[in-house]
């Protein structure tokens, strides 16, 4: 592609015109050292069993097997390989787009008594890769909590059916 004894136009010119850096041409990528090799196999090896596993994790398991490294090596290495941590991300709670927004029908209601106004609130927990739901209903107007249900979620509650545990 470049060619240094070209008679008419200099190295420079030639990737003047071919529009990359001339550093390009002057840098010549080391190839890896086999110790990164070997850490990166062992690595990836962890990887595959503990894909949750960050740099912070990894350096300290390989640590503890007797390598010396640190947490940039690991890092480095790790980005090099195009590894991640997978692990829940925050904003789970965003509304989806297409979800219709429904209006609070209870905003101009004033609670005077006992039991005239209700509210519930359903939270899902994910407890050895299935859901367990809470549910909590509480009397608007009066300090009280009515009561408590705990409900699981199995195969069947993917679909939206809940039972009661």
């Amino acid at each position: 592609m470049i060619e240094t004894e070209h008679p008419k136009l200099s190295v420079a010119r030639q990737y003047e015109l071919l529009e990359l850096p001339r550093s390009t041409y002057y840098h010549h990528p080391k190839p890896p050292q086999e110790a990164d090799l070997a850490l990166m196999k062992q690595i990836d090896e962890i990887y595959l069993e503990s894909p949750f596993f960050g740099s912070r994790q990894m350096t300290r398991w390989l640590q503890r097997e007797g390598h010396v490294v640190n947490r940039k090596r690991v890092r480095r290495l790790m980005r090099l390989m195009g590894l991640t941590a997978i692990y829940q991300n925050p904003s789970l709670s965003k509304k989806a787009a297409s979800h219709q927004i429904y209006p609070y029908l209870l905003r101009t209601l004033k609670v005077e008594r006992s039991n005239q106004g209700w509210a519930t609130d359903i939270i899902y927990i994910p407890v050895c890769g299935d859901r367990l739901a809470l549910a909590d209903g509480a009397r608007m107007g009066t300090v009280q909590h009515a009561r408590c249900v705990v409900l699981r979620a199995s195969g069947a509650a993917r679909d939206g059916d809940l039972r009661q545990a």
